[in-house]
């Protein structure tokens, strides 16, 4: 059975602290973390509508290859860190030096990422070495690629006039997405705020200047936006460790990466001020409601995207109450169920089932990062110090199946 390891949280959590354009002016941090998430949103939105039409079995299978694909990806960018594009573009380019470069990456992965399953690290190996055909997953990947650098790139150029490169690379991402423009949706991804696509990527690009932990120094900094790529990959990795299907597995991915959505609307409101007085918990929520329809989810269908607006609801569990809430779908209603029943009835496509009870412990483990590698880094804090204490206690018992233990797996994080 697949296993999770300490060394593998630690390793995607690493992407916090992974800075770009870091020989550049930035006026905020941009960090690779951040990036990957705004690529990931970025790819599901293009996946929706390019897969319009495409039977159950098509969508799960270019599903999957999105989501690994992004995660392959993302490994690969964590172990060549610093090398600046235009140089990895070479070494890409001399099939020889590439092969070289992807073996040595493959060699520092492999303890970290093996024991996820050999099924799994065979796909690694196979994309990381350029063993397939380019096919609709690449090309998506490429897009959202070059659309969230392209963001972070539009950030930083005006501050950077004397930097004899930035005609080079803007003409470089024109060109980029150019090649990609007879995509469905790339367009109007690309109008930006002017159509509802371009606005919904645009909107999810800024969650990357809400910073986490706020009033708390933090070594690393982390935002909300990269908060949500690992609790994705979190969700993916457990997914396999319990034998997830194919749609559970994305569901909780792309669930993870877009939980926090409505933070869009009203910022991290940190628990304790959710829960200190229950009117005012009811009170957020409601506002979150009402602002996710105005802004969100209202233009989206406005503009001919309402399948994208339904899936974002049931990513939200906006139907059950909380994102957090496990659903299944029988007979086109989404109704809640255990984990349990999930394992032993309804773990397969037809059911559409999601683990929210899952997402919420891989919410609560990217909080618990955060804090250790906080105190880790030197920040003495009765904060964190008590968040540490209150997860482990809170998982200290818990166990997803018979291989996954929560509270072993805190347990190595001495």
């Amino acid at each position: 059975m697949p296993n999770i390891r300490k060394s593998l949280l630690q390793f995607v959590f690493s992407g916090s602290s992974m800075r770009r354009w870091n020989d550049k002016l930035r006026p905020t941090p941009l960090l690779e973390v951040d990036k990957q998430a705004h690529k990931m949103m970025v790819a599901w939105l293009l996946f929706m509508v390019n897969t319009r039409g495409m039977s159950q079995e098509d969508r799960l299978a270019l599903g999957g290859r999105i989501v690994e694909g992004g995660l392959f990806d993302y490994f690969y960018r964590l172990v060549i860190t610093d090398i600046k594009p235009p140089i990895f573009y070479q070494i890409k380019n001399n099939p020889e030096h590439y092969r070289k470069l992807t073996g040595w990456v493959l060699e520092q992965l492999e303890h970290r990422v093996r024991p996820l399953g050999p099924e799994f690290w065979d796909r690694l190996c196979a994309r990381l070495a350029g063993e397939r055909e380019h096919d609709l997953a690449d090309h998506i990947l490429d897009a959202s690629h070059l659309y969230a650098s392209s963001w972070e790139f539009n950030l930083i150029k005006g501050v950077n006039p004397w930097s004899d490169e930035i005609a080079e690379v803007e003409q470089s991402f024109g060109d980029g997405l150019e090649a990609h423009a007879d995509m469905p949706g790339l367009v109007e991804i690309l109008e930006g705020p002017r159509t509802a696509l371009g606005r919904f990527a645009h909107l999810c690009g800024h969650l990357r200047f809400q910073t986490r932990w706020s009033q708390t120094p933090r070594i690393p900094e982390t935002s909300v936006l990269g908060h949500l790529f690992i609790v994705a990959a979190y969700g993916y990795f457990f997914s396999l460790a319990v034998g997830a299907c194919p749609a559970r597995a994305q569901n909780n991915f792309f669930a993870g990466l877009f939980h926090d959505l409505p933070e869009l609307l009203t910022r991290d409101i940190i628990s304790p001020v959710k829960k200190s007085v229950a009117p005012i918990g009811d009170l957020i929520k409601e506002y979150e409601d009402r602002e996710m329809q105005r802004r969100v989810l209202g233009p989206l269908i406005t503009g001919g995207h309402a399948d994208i607006a339904g899936r974002l609801d049931f990513f939200l569990g906006r139907e059950v109450g909380s994102e957090f809430v496990t659903t299944i779908t029988e007979n086109g209603e989404v109704r809640p169920a255990s984990f349990e029943e999930i394992q032993e009835r309804y773990n397969q496509d037809r059911f559409d089932p999601k683990d929210g009870t899952m997402l919420k412990i891989c919410d609560s483990l990217a909080a618990f990062l955060e804090a250790y590698t906080a105190v880790r880094n030197g920040i003495a804090s009765d904060q964190f110090q008590q968040a540490m204490w209150r997860i482990r206690k809170s998982y200290q018992n818990v166990s997803l199946g018979e291989d996954l233990h929560v509270g072993a797996l805190l347990a190595d994080f001495d």
